[in-house]
């Protein structure tokens, strides 16, 4: 089994906000027909693996983020677990696939051979539960929907958090909603100012030294040395 941990915290401060001198828009848009979609498991594999690993995950205290059955040269199975406010530490890590893997030994839905593979969301998180797209408000995102809406599938911008089954980001037209359900996939984009946050909550938690960290490499920066 391998054990993979990455940075997570509780609901970050949003970075600065800076005035454009423009007010919000908020765009209207029609799907061409009704989508449905699950971030945290989309095939029925994983949804089956949902079922049966969810109870032990939310009995110790932690909630599922995603579940993925890759089939590779190796297959992995792959569990990303967190803490309902965020702040998963390793040794949660370990336990929970102490748990998981003694449930999946008695049930037994894999019929091949698989390594078990357990994590945090890490910082560049994945985004599949309506409520983190509030707890990383004012965060960069990239979101991409199942069909097409007004031409387009993908989102990049601002979270500005939710407002009913609606997730809100603001994009160069404005500010538009998307439905939770039209989402085929979204995830944090690894910005200069979400990882400081990150290091900041966890050096304040005592979780880490980050005079061991080396520098991080983020999309804001590999654009700047272009």
């Amino acid at each position: 089994m391998h054990l993979n941990s990455g940075a997570s915290g509780s609901k970050p401060n949003a970075p600065p906000k800076h005035d454009t001198g423009r007010a919000p828009v908020f765009l209207c848009l029609i799907p061409s027909e009704i989508m449905t979609n699950d971030l945290i498991a989309k095939a029925a594999i994983d949804r089956r693996m949902a079922e049966i690993i969810t109870p032990v995950i939310e009995d110790l205290g932690f909630e599922l983020v995603r579940v993925r059955l890759m089939s590779a040269k190796i297959t992995t199975l792959q569990i990303m677990c967190d803490k309902p406010d965020g702040g998963i530490e390793v040794d949660d890590l370990s336990d929970i696939t102490q748990a998981i893997g003694a449930v999946l030994d008695v049930e037994d839905p894999i019929v091949e051979e698989y390594t078990l593979e357990v994590s945090s969301p890490g910082i560049d998180r994945p985004l599949t539960r309506l409520k983190d797209f509030d707890m990383f408000e004012g965060y960069e995102a990239k979101i991409e929907t199942e069909e097409l809406i007004d031409g387009r599938r993908r989102f990049k911008g601002a979270l500005a958090g939710i407002e009913g089954d609606e997730v809100l980001i603001n994009v160069e037209e404005g500010t538009i909603g998307l439905k939770f359900d039209w989402l085929s996939d979204a995830k944090l984009v690894l910005t200069d100012d979400l990882i400081k946050e990150m290091l900041r909550q966890r050096k304040a938690s005592g979780a880490i030294d980050e005079t061991q960290f080396d520098e991080i490499q983020t999309d804001e920066s590999a654009e700047g040395e272009d």
